[in-house]
């Protein structure tokens, strides 16, 4: 995968783009870059529905996963970030936690969230999947584009290259 800076889009494209609010994201997959389509899912401290999204083919598309900013249990380990890179997924933001940081970061794609806790998220099917998602100040929309790095997180409408 080419990798594409977040500047140099924010130089070419603005005022094209949303850029994400840094409200501390960070990167605990080995991938430092990537990008590409959303797929959104919206949950509350449950990860079924997760996995499940992440065990269908996500070649070239990036799961962004809104719980709620909660800190209390993890959205996603080690056994799904390590079946998520074997889908194809070019990564995943999570607007909340993670757990098995040492197992993610040996994961060849990139995870991105606000924390992690070793605590597990509950084994129920609930939430919703492929709707609009707001936080940090950005709109996450299914089939628009994401591009992120060690400078930050940008939103497009279209492809870019």
């Amino acid at each position: 995968m080419k990798m594409i800076l977040t500047a140099d889009l924010c130089d070419s494209y603005m005022p094209n783009l949303q850029v994400v609010k840094p409200i501390g994201f960070k990167n605990y997959g080995k991938k430092k870059s990537f990008h590409g389509q959303i797929v959104t899912v919206k949950v509350f401290e449950a990860n079924e529905l997760i996995r499940a999204i992440l065990e269908e083919d996500g070649n070239g598309k990036v799961l962004v996963v809104d719980g709620a900013g909660s800190d209390r249990r993890a959205l996603v380990g080690g056994n799904i970030a390590a079946m998520a890179q074997e889908n194809g997924w070019s990564g995943v933001l999570i607007n909340g936690a993670i757990r098995d940081v040492l197992e993610i970061a040996e994961v060849d794609m990139a995870v991105l969230a606000l924390f992690s806790n070793p605590h597990r998220s509950a084994k129920e099917v609930q939430g919703e999947r492929d709707l609009t998602l707001h936080f940090a100040d950005a709109d996450f929309i299914p089939g628009h584009f994401i591009y992120a790095d060690e400078d930050g997180i940008v939103l497009s409408e279209k492809e870019l290259s």
